[in-house]
């Protein structure tokens, strides 16, 4: 509200919230995550509608990310037993934030998707969020429970900053992907739909142009059959 404040004043400017796959999906063990996540959405949602209203040019959008290697799995207070991961799979904090300043620099989409698991764990809860239900009931425990023990000198960071020098990344960068592909598909969907329906011309045009010469083949066949058994009942 604070930024906005200030845009307000000059009607120009572009807020990025960001988001996750679980402000469409909750998920077990993460039901204070969730339930903020589900409210940012929201929120954006209603202030997005606010502008519209008063005719504002600033623009807002939501950037919902997948599993990221980040510390948080190692500073936030634990009380499971064993040390949490995210969901795999996992991508390096630099795929969402490229995604990130795309969104603040070319704010023409109201939310962006970064990774197919986030498209695909929003797409399967609108179509079937019970069979949702029943798969994070069996898997969502054991997903996001390593079998390592929870140091006894971990830090937590609920009510106070964890001490540490602690950056970007988290321990999982053996596991995490550096590259999304969804994402610059998702940055060029423009393009790739036009190249997509170019190439499904061209294939068109081809299958065609094979179907009318085998059509003609055909008719030249049948007409030297049709010559080869007139002849022999001549003879």
């Amino acid at each position: 509200m604070a930024a906005l404040s200030r845009m307000r004043k000059r009607d120009h400017g572009t807020i990025v919230n960001v988001g996750s796959a679980l402000a469409y999906r909750a998920i077990p063990l993460q039901s204070a995550y969730c339930g903020a996540k589900f409210a940012v959405r929201g929120f954006t949602d209603a202030v997005r509608t606010e502008l519209m209203h008063d005719g504002s040019a600033i623009r807002l959008v939501m950037v919902h990310l997948p599993a990221v290697n980040t510390p948080q799995f190692d500073w936030a207070l634990n009380k499971l037993g064993m040390r949490p991961q995210p969901v795999p799979p996992i991508f390096q904090p630099e795929v969402p934030a490229r995604a990130i300043v795309e969104a603040a620099l070319n704010p023409d989409r109201r939310e962006v998707w970064v990774g197919l698991p986030t498209v695909i764990a929003i797409l399967a809860n609108k179509l079937a969020p019970g069979i949702r239900d029943r798969y994070l009931a069996r898997t969502g425990y054991s997903d996001q429970l390593t079998d390592e023990p929870v140091p006894a000198d971990a830090p937590a960071n609920l009510f106070k900053t964890a001490d540490g020098d602690y950056a970007a990344r988290g321990r999982f960068d053996s596991r995490a992907r550096d590259v999304s592909y969804q994402a610059p598909a998702s940055r060029h969907r423009t393009a790739l739909t036009f190249g997509l329906l170019g190439l499904g011309c061209v294939g068109l045009t081809a299958l065609l142009t094979r179907t009318r010469e085998s059509g003609r083949d055909e008719i030249v066949a049948g007409s030297v059959v049709k010559n080869c058994t007139a002849l022999a009942a001549e003879e």
